[in-house]
């Protein structure tokens, strides 16, 4: 693949059964691309985890899927309430969702963790007030 694809998604958050549409797709649209299962599976996953946060604590956002040769990059963003605590955000186990959230098996305080997880680096820029920027990068 000599040129970069760019895949854009919005991620509606007044619909929360649509949640995970974005990383569905992306999934297909790789697999079309024959990348590696491994490559897709972490990608599918980090995108999920990022879908189902934005939905959850921010009313929605955008997603867009960088593929290149080396990488793959994905950015979110959103135009929430932003993380109040980064560090503490990332620790798995703590979670500020609400708990009719929590009672559908979902806030279990491991998006971020997981995000990070599967990915080979990540970074969250995020403003009380104005929303947050998750980019995150997998090497191919």
């Amino acid at each position: 693949m000599s040129e970069e694809l760019i895949f854009h998604f919005q991620v509606d958050g007044d619909d929360f059964t649509s949640a995970g549409q974005a990383s569905i797709q992306i999934k297909k649209n790789l697999r079309r691309l024959g990348l590696d299962p491994e490559t897709i599976r972490r990608v599918s996953i980090a995108m999920y985890e990022g879908e189902i946060n934005m939905v959850i604590h921010a009313g929605g956002g955008e997603a867009d899927v960088k593929v290149c040769e080396s990488y793959i990059e994905i950015i979110l963003k959103d135009n929430g309430p932003g993380i109040k605590n980064i560090e503490q955000a990332m620790q798995e186990g703590f979670s500020t969702a609400p708990d009719q959230i929590r009672s559908l098996g979902f806030g279990a305080g491991m998006g971020l963790p997981n995000m990070k997880r599967y990915t080979d680096d990540m970074k969250i820029e995020s403003e009380l007030g104005k929303g947050t920027i998750v980019t995150m990068r997998v090497n191919i």
